[in-house]
């Protein structure tokens, strides 16, 4: 079988950051699950590591695509999300639409682990669609006041700085008079709560109410009311990254499931014995064989410049589909024992929902898909 990676020194690279991740990660992730979030030396040692600097684009962004596979196959799935957030996610509204002010004072602090990133974008009523965004942005002298709640915000309660989407011209279309904004998240009128979610339980996923918070002019990202277009690049880049972690958490459930049905033994044969169980099995990795051939295609595209909506979102549909569905799986061929909440089984069937809805639930992506087809060149 061919390699997926563009050239057979990123093997090599796979296989040391996964053994650096584990070391890192591993001793830290139990613990993190239980108290809801990561600990907050955890990140000056990722930092130590190089992985809070890792390119966002260009050919070294190869590298960093090849770190959230790995990162995603550790199996901790709020671990990732936490990580995926702070380094990539926000990290990329920094890099690309800060000014060398706003970089040297936020984007250096969180390259180096000294400060924490949260990215606030969905609302109660603007989550896939973003049309009905409430939380606003007022002027206020030299800077702007800001009212409203945010809803399921990663890192919310250890983040030191948020960024922040925000209606920020009512007299416009909702997504017309955007801003993005970074909020001191340890600004009077700053009230962050946690949320007993599911799934994702090292994520720190928290509600954050913003309540006649000063900001500052010179923390708006970019020029005012022009979010949209910023936007739409980082939700592109955001499928992205979320399709690579899934497709490393989707190699964890399935590798996990094919060592257990070949090992557990019943009326005297292995599972792996059972047909439909080897078929159900050879199902899941000829789709992640496929899948991971795509998406490092898709990242060589990215390097070159080129990233659409369709294929980000395709790269991110295929991916948490396939990690729910093996997920699912090798919860069933566990029995009893994949049913215990405290097995690795049980976790990674409560995350891997979560990865259907996050940075955009799965019925919407598959709009965007279908938007993005032309009919008449389906195969092109």
């Amino acid at each position: 079988m061919s390699s997926p990676y563009p050239d057979e020194s990123y093997r090599g690279l796979a296989a040391e950051l996964r053994e650096r991740l584990q070391a890192c990660l591993l001793p830290e992730a139990e613990g993190a699950e239980a108290r809801g979030h990561l600990p907050r030396a955890i990140w000056p040692a990722l930092a130590a590591e190089g992985w809070l600097d890792l390119p966002l684009a260009g050919e070294g962004f190869v590298r960093s695509a090849v770190f959230l596979e790995e990162l995603g196959r550790l199996g901790y799935a709020g671990v990732r999300a936490a990580i995926g957030v702070h380094a990539f996610m926000a990290a990329s509204y920094l890099a690309w639409f800060g000014d060398d002010a706003q970089r040297e004072r936020y984007l250096a602090r969180m390259r180096d682990g000294t400060a924490v990133a949260a990215l606030a974008i969905t609302e109660d009523q603007a989550g896939s669609d973003l049309s009905d965004l409430q939380c606003s942005a007022a002027a206020s002298g030299d800077g702007w006041r800001v009212n409203g709640t945010k809803r399921f915000v990663s890192n919310g309660s250890q983040a030191t700085l948020i960024v922040a989407l925000v209606r920020s011209n009512a007299q416009r279309h909702a997504l017309g008079g955007c801003s993005l904004l970074v909020v001191d998240a340890e600004a009077p009128g700053v009230t962050r709560t946690p949320l007993n979610l599911l799934g994702w339980r090292s994520a720190d996923v928290c509600d954050i109410r913003f309540k006649d918070v000063a900001v500052p002019r010179e923390n708006t990202l970019g020029k005012p009311d022009k979010a949209f277009t910023y936007l739409m690049r980082c939700l592109d880049f955001e499928r992205m990254v979320a399709g690579m972690l899934a497709l490393g958490g989707a190699g964890c459930s399935i590798r996990l499931m094919n060592r257990f049905v070949r090992q557990r033994v019943v009326r005297g044969a292995p599972l792996s014995a059972n047909q439909t169980i080897r078929h159900e099995l050879v199902e899941l990795i000829a789709e992640l064989r496929l899948l991971r051939h795509f998406a490092y295609q898709l990242v060589q595209q990215y390097v070159g410049g080129r990233l659409g909506s369709g294929d980000a979102s395709i790269l991110k549909l295929r991916s948490t589909e396939l990690a729910k569905r093996a997920a699912h799986l090798c919860a069933q061929f566990h029995g009893a024992r994949g049913y215990l909440s405290e097995s690795d089984v049980a976790r990674l069937y409560r995350d891997a929902t979560a990865g259907t809805i996050a940075a955009g639930a799965s019925e919407l992506v598959r709009e965007i898909i279908f938007d993005s087809v032309d009919s008449e060149a389906l195969l092109d």
